[in-house]
């Protein structure tokens, strides 16, 4: 097992702004060259690498998740054997926290590091973990690399999005409250009769599961996560009990589906109903890849992502995580 780690501190954090100082030189002190900060992305590919070179077998990740998707893509793509990732330690500090809700290391600050030196200590880093498969997003025939992440979705996803990306909610409210906030400008539109309609006709996209023809239709919402649980006990998704997981969840509704305010009240409990399960306008199940087709964003942990000029993109169930438990 590891014998040592290193910090990845994303000070743009929502809650690493008001970093404790003592914090943070407690760590400069504690890990000295292994604790990094890095500020751009060049800087943080700059230290991924430093850190494969040096064989560093355990990251602790003190960022949200958009931190996360961040760190997973450049490993992703570095010196890192894919098939040998190093663990990581979420310590959730971001504006959006939902993977950390799943697999994060359950403390956060000073408490965090010194718990680690003392698992490293007696050789028992990577003792208790859980592993995961991140959603790796791709664009067929272009060169732009991947994006790694572990949330995301399209249709009414991507217009709830771009509500919660409005000044007036970002900048105003933290991220539970955003949500919030979000959900209730997102109801008001769906109580008016032409903008409910708008969100109820869908969007045109097709989508494609583990190679097979695309299935062409206007989509209400369409979400997938490599996530095993979400915040508040929320879980949208089912698949039959014999089915195997393929890595990814999703669930996939079609414009205009059938009882929708029903069918959402159960879904935000856990809860999918057999009529749910039998109705033609829901879907979920599991995938090892997804392509989709639509001239709309895709948004990936909060990031909103553009489909490129083939409006086309790969979804696939990524390489194995570990992330340590405390």
């Amino acid at each position: 097992m590891p014998e040592r780690f290193a910090l990845i501190h994303n000070p743009r954090s929502r809650r690493n702004l008001k970093a404790d100082r003592q914090y943070l030189e407690t760590a400069r002190t504690m890990l000295g060259p292994l604790f990094h900060a890095p500020e751009t992305a060049v800087a943080l590919r700059a230290t991924i690498e430093e850190l494969a070179r040096q064989n560093v077998e355990c990251l602790v990740v003190d960022g949200g998740d958009g931190t996360v998707g961040k760190v997973l893509s450049v490993l992703y793509a570095s010196s890192y054997p894919n098939h040998k990732l190093p663990m990581i330690a979420l310590l959730p500090s971001g504006n959006t926290n939902l993977i950390a809700a799943d697999v994060g290391f359950g403390k956060r600050g000073g408490e965090a590091l010194e718990h680690l030196q003392s698992l490293a200590r007696a050789h028992r880093l990577g003792e208790n973990i859980k592993q995961r498969q991140p959603l790796v997003v791709s664009w067929p025939g272009q060169k732009r690399a991947p994006e790694l992440g572990f949330f995301g979705g399209a249709g009414a996803f991507t217009k709830g999005i771009e509500i919660a990306h409005r000044p007036d909610i970002l900048n105003t409210y933290a991220h539970d409250a955003a949500v919030l906030a979000t959900l209730m400008v997102t109801a008001r539109q769906l109580f008016s009769p032409k903008l409910r309609q708008q969100w109820l006709n869908g969007t045109p996209a097709g989508l494609g599961l583990d190679g097979q023809p695309a299935d062409v239709r206007n989509r209400f919402l369409f979400l997938c996560t490599g996530l095993h649980k979400l915040s508040h006990k929320i879980w949208p998704f089912w698949r039959p009990s014999w089915e195997v997981d393929k890595g990814i969840s999703y669930l996939d509704i079609d414009a205009h589906p059938e009882r929708l305010l029903r069918a959402v009240w159960n879904l935000m409990r856990g809860k999918a109903p057999s009529w749910i399960q039998q109705s033609a306008s829901y879907r979920s199940g599991t995938a090892a890849r997804i392509r989709l087709r639509s001239e709309q964003s895709f948004v990936l942990d909060g990031e909103v992502l553009e489909t490129g000029p083939e409006q086309c993109l790969d979804i696939t169930a990524g390489p194995v995580v570990s992330f340590l438990q405390a």
